[in-house]
C-alpha cells in the first residue's frame, strides 16, 4: 500500500462520494506499464474518451478502462493529443476556431476567436506527457492498494459538485484558484489537468467543467464534472467530519 496516509483508494473515493452524496461512482486515474486484468480498451466503449469515462462512472458502466500503446485506434484525435499519446495537428487550431477550407470543407467549432488564440491557449497548457504506457481509469471502489493514482473524477448535479468545490476550498487559502474552470476539451477537465499530464497546470487546483459545449449532446444538462488531484481528495477525506457537509448537512443538502 502507498504511504498516502495509509489510506486505500477505495476509502478516499468513498469519502468523496459521501461528501458529494454522489449517485455515480468516483473514478481514479493512474498510469501503468501493463494492462490491468479484465480491463477494456476505452475506444471499445466510445470514440470520445470523455464520454467513455462518464459511462464508466454509472452503476452499470464497464470498467476498468485503459488506453495508450496499441489502444488508441479509432479514438478522437483531439483526445489522443490531449492525453499525450499523439501530436495535435496544427490544422485543429482552425477547426476549433473559424475553420479552414482545406480541412473538413471549412467545418469549424467556433470555440475560440482565432487560430492564434487557440495556439496561445495551448501554449499556456505546456507540454502534455502521458502517465505511462497506458492510462487506466477505474472506480475507486475497485482498489485497496494504491497503484500510483494521480486524480479522482466525479460527476454530479449542480448541488453535489458545488458542495465538493466547497470542500476543496475548506482548507485552501487560495481564494481564486483552488477550483479552476480551465479552458479545454472535456477530456482535459477530466484527465489532462487534474492528473498532472499538462506541464503548466496547477497541481493545487481541482478542475470544474466541462467548458467545452461539444459534449452537450451526451453530457446530462443538469450535471457537471470535477477532476480532483489526489492530494486534494485526501484533504476531503481528512476534513469531512469538521466541515459543513458533516456539521451542517441540512444547509449543504436541504430537503434530503
Amino acid at each position: 500500500m502507498s504511504v498516502i496516509n495509509e489510506l486505500s483508494i477505495k476509502t478516499i473515493g468513498e469519502k468523496v462520494r459521501m461528501a458529494g452524496r454522489l449517485k455515480s461512482r468516483p473514478l481514479c486515474v493512474y498510469g501503468s506499464e501493463s494492462i490491468p486484468d479484465g480491463a477494456m480498451p476505452i475506444t471499445s466503449v466510445d470514440r470520445c474518451l470523455a464520454r467513455a469515462i462518464f459511462m464508466a462512472s454509472l452503476p452499470e458502466g464497464e470498467s476498468p478502462l485503459y488506453f495508450g500503446k496499441g489502444a488508441i485506434a479509432g479514438g478522437c484525435p483531439g483526445g489522443i493529443g490531449w492525453t499525450g499519446y499523439g501530436r495535435m495537428a496544427p490544422v485543429l487550431d482552425y477547426f476549433i476556431s473559424y475553420g479552414k477550407a482545406e480541412f473538413r470543407n471549412g467545418e469549424a467549432e467556433y470555440l475560440k476567436a482565432s487560430p492564434e488564440t487557440v495556439q496561445k491557449s495551448k501554449d499556456a497548457v505546456g507540454p502534455i506527457t502521458p502517465l505511462g504506457t497506458y492510462t487506466v481509469i477505474r472506480p475507486c471502489d475497485d482498489l485497496e492498494a494504491d497503484p500510483g493514482v494521480k486524480s479522482i473524477i466525479c460527476f454530479g448535479n449542480g448541488e453535489q459538485i458545488r458542495n465538493l468545490c466547497g470542500m476543496i476550498h475548506f482548507r485552501s487559502t487560495d481564494t481564486f484558484n483552488a477550483v479552476s474552470a480551465a479552458w479545454g476539451p472535456t477530456c482535459a477537465t477530466l484527465l489532462t489537468y487534474p492528473a498532472g499530464l499538462a506541464g503548466k497546470a496547477s497541481k493545487d487546483s481541482a478542475y470544474l467543467g466541462p467548458m467545452d459545449p461539444t459534449g452537450n449532446c451526451w453530457f446530462p444538462e443538469d450535471h457537471m464534472a470535477l477532476g480532483i488531484p489526489l492530494k486534494l481528495a485526501i484533504g476531503i477525506y481528512e476534513d469531512f467530519d469538521s466541515s459543513f457537509v458533516a456539521k451542517r448537512p441540512h444547509v449543504a443538502y436541504p430537503g434530503h
